[in-house]
């Protein structure tokens, strides 16, 4: 009897044992590494039908979790579409309509909720390396936005003054861009060394392809796409790093890894700027080619392998999705323009929603409801160094399910489909409320000294 009593007591405790290991395996926050480049375009990776520019890595991120094929950054432009992913709201809300520079008295405001700020609550450490763009004031940067620490160029890489800063304090002021990418990889597989006991945020966010472009010498000449091409495939060599420590650290089954962009290709750079692939423009504008950027996730045993989801979802989705996945509370003092991707991510269903509003800096030119895009009138543009000439145009309509090239202009014999989108576009931007005026992102030099110095010498 008193070994039966024995034998009874070892299965229960072996049991409950069994029991509370499941319950704290599945309580336990996963890792997130998120990885975003500059001005990648839809037609820049293997995934995503690029024949001459090799990428394995993010090829298998997308063969071993999702690839999502129609989706949408906040912006087409850089600051905007940063400020949209980290706080899951529309930068027109904030005033970011236009991109931060060097010489910017402004940024975003620091009572903007990052999903930073969320997961440290949460226990996180949270990193981030490479290119903040949100402002370069220590007030605006990202160790007072929920990180940890910082490394990285605080703007663009063609801006003046291109640093490193390392948290709030210059680091380098001499930059050898061939190595950026290398040096971010390199600040990247250290955080994930000294934080592997997690749980950890690591935002790695390059400031390749953007323009000049740079390779480190093992990687030039190495692509059939050029500079360019060579660029990327050090990117994807860059993936393949931190996937590789992750495996070695046994951290896979345990971290959510994603790879995107802030918005389309730099057309206007020519063999210096990107593809969009089969899509229409690029950066700068509110076509497809300009917002639709390539994204794909995995999580290894979370995530099932090979999905393709083809409906709309949104580079701001993230912030609702990583509140999700920790337990966080979604802030209701504050818009949130983002859906949770959870059932998208985890069990093969739809995002809630099926609306975009389509801003270039502070002008509303389009809206997207389910497969129907409306875009209004453009005057055109002329064309100059930084922005790519584009025809004028009428009143657009698209059915982006048969046409994401929007090629094919159906207002005229869609009359009432024309009228419907109109009305409801008009009342999501009157939804909107009152926004903010637009930060002032760069002063008007006072160069009357100059004036009077010529005006003085016409007259001598």
């Amino acid at each position: 009897m008193r070994s039966l009593l024995l034998i009874f007591g070892l299965l229960l405790t072996f049991s409950c044992s069994q029991k509370q290991g499941k319950a704290e395996e599945e309580n336990q926050l996963p890792n997130i590494v998120f990885i975003f480049t500059d001005d990648l375009g839809y037609g820049d990776l293997g995934c995503f039908g690029a024949t001459d520019i090799a990428t394995p890595n993010i090829d298998r991120i997308a063969a071993e979790g999702i690839k999502f094929t129609s989706f949408l950054s906040a912006s087409p432009v850089c600051s905007p579409s940063r400020a949209g992913l980290l706080t899951g709201r529309m930068p027109q809300r904030m005033g970011i309509n236009a991109v931060f520079f060097p010489e910017s008295l402004t940024g975003m405001a620091p009572e903007e909720i990052t999903f930073a700020e969320i997961l440290k609550e949460k226990g996180y450490q949270t990193a981030h390396v490479g290119k903040w763009h949100l402002g370069h004031m220590e007030k605006y940067l990202p160790l007072n936005q929920g990180f940890d620490s910082y490394y990285g160029i605080p703007y663009s890489n063609d801006m003046t003054s291109v640093v490193y800063l390392k948290d709030n304090e210059i680091d380098s002021i001499s930059v050898n861009q061939r190595f950026t990418t290398k040096t971010y990889t390199q600040k990247s597989l250290e955080f994930i060394d000294q934080a592997a006991d997690g749980p950890f945020l690591l935002y790695l966010a390059h400031n390749m392809p953007h323009v000049p472009i740079y390779a480190s010498p093992e990687f030039e000449g190495t692509s059939q796409r050029g500079l360019y091409g060579d660029v990327i495939q050090e990117i994807d060599w860059s993936v393949g790093q931190i996937l590789k420590k992750l495996e070695e650290k046994g951290l896979m089954e345990n971290t959510m890894i994603v790879f995107s962009s802030d918005n389309g290709p730099w057309l206007v750079m020519e063999d210096h700027g990107g593809s969009a692939g089969p899509l229409r423009e690029g950066k700068q504008f509110t076509f497809e080619g300009g917002v639709r950027v390539p994204t794909v996730a995995m999580w290894k045993g979370k995530i099932d392998p090979g999905q393709v989801y083809e409906d709309l979802a949104t580079q701001m989705d993230w912030f609702p999705t990583f509140c999700k996945l920790v337990g966080a509370e979604i802030p209701q003092d504050r818009a949130i323009d983002g859906k949770d991707l959870s059932a998208v991510l985890f069990e093969n269903g739809m995002r809630e929603g099926d609306e975009f509003i389509y801003y270039m800096l502070s002008d509303q030119r389009g809206y997207r409801l389910g497969d129907w895009k409306v875009k209004r009138p453009f005057a055109g543009f002329a064309g100059s160094r930084g922005m790519k000439a584009v025809a004028a145009h009428d009143t657009l309509l698209f059915n982006l399910k048969s046409d994401p090239g929007e090629t094919t202009n159906l207002a005229k014999e869609n009359p009432e489909k024309l009228a419907q989108m109109m009305r409801t576009m008009d009342l999501a931007v009157q939804q909107l409320g009152s926004l903010p005026p637009s930060l002032v992102v760069r002063g008007p030099q006072d160069n009357s000294h100059y004036i009077y110095l010529e005006e003085k010498r016409k007259k001598e």
